[in-house]
């Protein structure tokens, strides 16, 4: 007789977290550090580099996230059910770092871009105070889609372009590049203090562009920067591309195109959109009708 033994149970990759704020600090003009804690981080799993997650953030005139559901088959329908005026806001961020203190305690920092109240993430992040409590759905397993930076096996070069939206996942993504890593990165900011101090390899060329035109021009400046810049030497270089989903275009037509780096050795992901609020990209997203990332799209 065989005896075929039950197919293991599938893993969840994701599942929801209650973390607790821990301290706030200010990094330059328009970045402020959370830092979050909670026991359940012990079953939380960054896979570093652009580890993203989405956090569900209280309405105003609440102190701490309430969900009806955290369950994986019936949160979604139940969060989209709640009243607008009650109804947690879902934001995507990425994980600037995760670690056990010496006290064995488990931490981990969201960066956020502080850029007035009109942004819910941004308004939430301005009044955050130790004590308050949010749900986030994470990872639970290291290896994950929502992992971007993916280089091919013999990548000998690494390009890279974020505006301040995706200078957490840049910066999570360098310190852990290993030291003779050959890297070039363009990183544009809004401000002069934003040019923050950053780990990385010890010969990375890292150029900061420090935004004069909020309008449409702005991406014809970085393409300017791009063009005029030193093309390194390489056989098998990787492109990671990440911030306003206009610019991230055309700095992914610019590698592809001008410097010949393959496409399917792109990695682009558009954070933000101008022009649209971030309602309008989650409605898109449910509706799927968010821009395609896969690296054999039409440039």
């Amino acid at each position: 007789m065989t005896v075929t033994a039950p197919a293991p149970a599938a893993v969840a990759h994701f599942r929801f977290f209650a973390l607790e704020v821990l301290r706030t600090r200010r990094l330059g003009h328009s970045f402020l550090r959370v830092t979050f804690g909670g026991p359940s981080l012990a079953g939380f799993r960054s896979g570093g580099r652009d580890q993203s997650l989405s956090l569900f953030l209280p309405p105003p005139h609440q102190e701490h996230t309430v969900l009806p559901s955290t369950d994986e088959d019936t949160w979604f329908g139940a969060w989209r059910g709640m009243p607008d005026e009650e109804r947690p806001v879902m934001r995507s961020y990425t994980v600037r770092e995760q670690r056990r203190t010496e006290e064995g305690v488990d931490e981990i920092d969201i960066d956020f871009v502080l850029h007035g109240e009109g942004s819910p993430a941004s308004a939430w992040a301005g009044r955050a105070v130790s004590g308050r409590r949010i749900l986030v759905i994470g990872p639970a397993v290291a290896e994950n889609k929502s992992v971007r930076f993916q280089p091919p096996a013999g990548t000998d070069a690494v390009l890279m372009y974020a505006d301040e939206t995706a200078l957490p996942a840049a910066a999570a993504i360098l310190e852990q590049l290993p030291d003779d890593a050959r890297v070039t990165a363009w990183f544009e900011v809004p401000h002069e203090d934003d040019r923050l101090e950053l780990a990385a390899p010890a010969g990375a060329e890292i150029t900061w562009i420090v935004r004069t035109d909020q309008g449409p021009g702005r991406t014809e400046r970085v393409l300017e920067v791009l063009r005029a810049a030193e093309r390194p030497e390489a056989v098998a270089p990787y492109a990671w591309i990440a911030g306003e989903a206009g610019t991230v275009r055309a700095v992914r037509r610019h590698v592809v195109q001008e410097r010949s780096i393959n496409r399917r050795a792109v990695s682009f992901t558009g954070y933000w959109r101008l022009g649209a609020t971030e309602e309008q990209l989650l409605a898109e997203a449910y509706a799927g009708k968010a821009p395609s990332e896969d690296p054999n799209s039409a440039l």
